[in-house]
């Protein structure tokens, strides 16, 4: 069980990057709460792990605290995620700064939309991060596209 707090940037993706030293792992998460409400419960699915997660809170830093779940309870939970879920190919890189990365390509309904993410050890970090030129808008303070509000609307009109 993990639990601190989250200080993450995220962008659009003007172009993807060479992929060939990244990870990648399938993802399918759903959410047990509505975008309405002032805290996340979501399950996830990344690879043959089970989650689930709680988030508080909105754009660059929040509280997250996240436990193993077993395939049981994710199975057991999983259908009261329907119209709220989204599922994507998540691949994992280094950046020239040697920051990590993550980057989602969405699928299903969410496709073409791809986002990328960097997370910090603080806000000052963050603050100062200079993305690469393959980083596109910074969305972090957009909630349009935090994945609770993707999984429930889809993807915002203007970036579709």
């Amino acid at each position: 069980m993990s639990t601190g707090t989250e200080v993450e940037r995220k962008f659009l993706v003007a172009s993807l990057p060479d992929l060939g030293q990244a990870r990648s792992v399938q993802i399918r998460q759903g959410y047990l709460t509505s975008k309405q409400d002032t805290v996340e419960i979501r399950l996830r699915q990344k690879g043959d792990t089970y989650l689930t997660t709680l988030k508080k809170g909105a754009g660059l830093e929040r509280i997250e605290c996240e436990a193993e779940i077993s395939q049981d309870h994710f199975d057991l939970f999983w259908p009261a995620t329907e119209g709220r879920r989204v599922e994507k190919a998540r691949w994992t890189g280094t950046l020239e700064s040697g920051r990590v990365f993550e980057l989602d390509i969405f699928d299903g309904r969410l496709a073409p939309l791809t986002l990328v993410e960097v997370e910090f050890d603080n806000v000052a970090d963050a603050t100062a991060f200079q993305p690469p030129p393959w980083f596109g808008r910074d969305v972090t303070d957009d909630a349009r596209y935090s994945n609770a509000s993707l999984a429930a609307t889809g993807t915002p009109p203007d970036d579709g």
